[in-house]
């Protein structure tokens, strides 16, 4: 039975994260969303992996269940569903090798609290996790790698948002050219990469090199709404042996739920002060230089993509697991009544939706148009229409301004509206 899964998140006491970002509240929205088994990010901050030791019970497949003492009852009867908790965290590793001063990202992925207990130990010794949910060490990634895989033979360590220019293990301004840089002897212990919101399968089918890697998403969520924004869909027994297996092999690993990358806020190159966004060609005629200051620009995704590929944009190896582009619910409500995402009137229609049809994920790529049109109207029918066929207008994001993405042309909407019962 095919089930969604969100590897990714952060917790409350990681930065930039909003102190919603509980147990409980994880919880409920796994459901909102769809998904079945969620990561539960930072298990090596020491307050974090105490409120996971209180709040979660571990089960038989080597997954945990949130406690029934802090489960809500609030949930949409429409969108209720088991929710497994797989424990994950994420390093930021900040070292110099071969004389460059490397930034890579990576997320670790572990059956037990004995295992996570066993890594917080080890780096401890090295650097100070309570600073930060998602602690940055002065590490090699590689010794990373080797904590991880001496700490349970089936922990598993992923190299995060793998093309993100500034702290990943492909990125333009810190990272590596290949796996094998990285990870040197290592490197056969290295079964995935998380493409990040401003990649998607096609962009890294492109490297030969990545053939026998599985492509996984997640959300790197800093914010209960914004879980699943990106996700894997497994068709495996739900436990823990069953996913780590599925991703080290990519049997019953479906494939992936993706942002269309465009929108990822480092897509394309750029220098935000300026407001200048470049292709790699573009950047390439300028010498780097922003047109407009004359400084550096941020070399993004695309461009990295372009120098490292040794394969033509289209190509798709053979038994590629598929994907998903889609456009988080709320986005689409909002343009179709062109408010704020974060409006009342956008979260009112938002959780009519979830508990008339369901969860967000059936909404959008499994419940029949014609209910989403009963339930919402029209022009909402059309505009998931649009978005599963990919028939949606981007402007590219950079240097970390994420990209804008919009379904109608102003024009059409008011046609879409008039013709009433044609949709």
């Amino acid at each position: 039975m095919p089930f969604i899964a969100d590897l990714h998140i952060h917790s409350k006491y990681s930065r930039a994260t909003s102190r919603e970002m509980s147990p409980e509240s994880i919880w409920r929205w796994a459901q909102l969303k769809g998904i079945t088994v969620i990561g539960t990010g930072d298990f090596t901050h020491p307050a974090w992996f105490a409120e996971l030791r209180e709040k979660l019970v571990p089960e038989e497949n080597g997954l945990f269940s949130l406690h029934e003492d802090f489960r809500a009852d609030d949930i949409p009867e429409a969108c209720r569903a088991r929710v497994y908790f797989l424990l994950s965290a994420e390093i930021s590793c900040i070292y110099s090798k071969n004389g460059k001063t490397r930034k890579v990202h990576s997320v670790i992925f572990v059956r037990d609290l004995a295992g996570a207990a066993r890594i917080n130990a080890a780096l401890s010794r090295i650097g100070n996790l309570q600073a930060d949910g998602r602690p940055i060490l002065g590490l090699d990634s590689k010794e990373l790698l080797r904590i991880v895989i001496d700490s349970s033979d089936d922990a598993m360590l992923v190299p995060a948002h793998a093309w993100t220019p500034h702290f990943s293990v492909f990125g333009a301004a810190s990272g590596f050219d290949s796996l094998e840089e990285c990870f040197e002897e290592l490197t056969d212990h290295i079964h995935a990469i998380e493409t990040g919101l401003s990649s998607d399968p096609p962009m890294n089918w492109r490297l030969s090199a990545l053939d026998g890697i599985t492509l996984i998403s997640n959300s790197d969520a800093h914010s209960p709404a914004k879980i699943g924004r990106e996700a894997n869909i497994f068709d495996t027994e739900v436990s823990y042996e069953s996913i780590i297996e599925a991703i080290r092999t990519k049997k019953g690993f479906s494939g992936t739920i993706e942002f269309f990358p465009e929108e990822g806020k480092y897509h394309y190159d750029g220098h935000r002060a300026c407001g200048v966004t470049l292709s790699p060609k573009e950047t390439i005629k300028h010498d780097y230089l922003c047109p407009v200051c004359g400084r550096k620009v941020t070399v993004g995704v695309m461009h990295r993509v372009e120098k490292l590929a040794d394969r033509e944009d289209g190509f798709r190896p053979r038994g590629a697991p598929g994907f998903h582009s889609i456009i988080p619910l709320p986005e689409i409500i909002a343009e179709t009544l062109k408010k704020g995402v974060n409006t009342k009137a956008v979260n009112e229609v938002y959780f009519n939706l979830l508990a008339r049809l369901g969860s967000e994920f059936k909404i959008l790529m499994d419940i029949p148009l014609k209910e989403i049109e009963r339930a919402g109207s029209p022009l909402l029918r059309e505009a998931v229409a649009r978005m599963r066929s990919g028939d949606v207008h981007i402007a590219p994001g950079f240097d970390g301004e994420f990209g804008r993405i919009s379904i109608f042309e102003e024009a059409e909407r008011g046609e879409i509206k008039g013709q009433g019962t044609l949709f």
